[in-house]
């Protein structure tokens, strides 16, 4: 079992998107992802739910995993989920996961707790 957990200050993110738009999104969320983040906070409880994943995987977001290769996505509750791209699938085998984001006073964190073969 491993826990990756990542926390984010929201107007971080804003500026971002302020200053970069659809530049600085589409560098870590895809079209379905964006569709469903559409507040500030919740665009930073994405990122910040992308950082969890890598780190509870132990690679980081890097030359082995990108913000590209993890997708999250609700369901019919709205709770976020993830997964991963086939390509990502090949490298880091996950058995079971979860998915939780927050967001509170100018933060967003998130924590994912997954089973998984590590794959030497």
């Amino acid at each position: 079992m491993k826990i990756g957990t990542d926390i984010t200050v929201v107007s971080r993110i804003e500026k971002s998107i302020e200053k970069f738009g659809d530049k600085f999104l589409n560098r870590f969320l895809n079209q379905d992802e964006k569709e469903i983040a559409k507040k500030v906070e919740t665009i930073a409880g994405f990122w910040a739910g992308k950082e969890a994943v890598a780190k509870a995987l132990g690679c980081g977001i890097g030359k082995e995993l990108s913000f590209h290769d993890i997708i999250i996505y609700k369901d019919k509750k709205n709770a976020p989920h993830f997964k991963l791209t086939p390509k990502a699938q090949k490298s880091h085998k996950i058995i079971d996961s979860s998915l939780s984001i927050a967001h509170d006073g100018g933060f967003a964190i998130a924590v994912v707790v997954l089973t998984n073969n590590f794959i030497s």
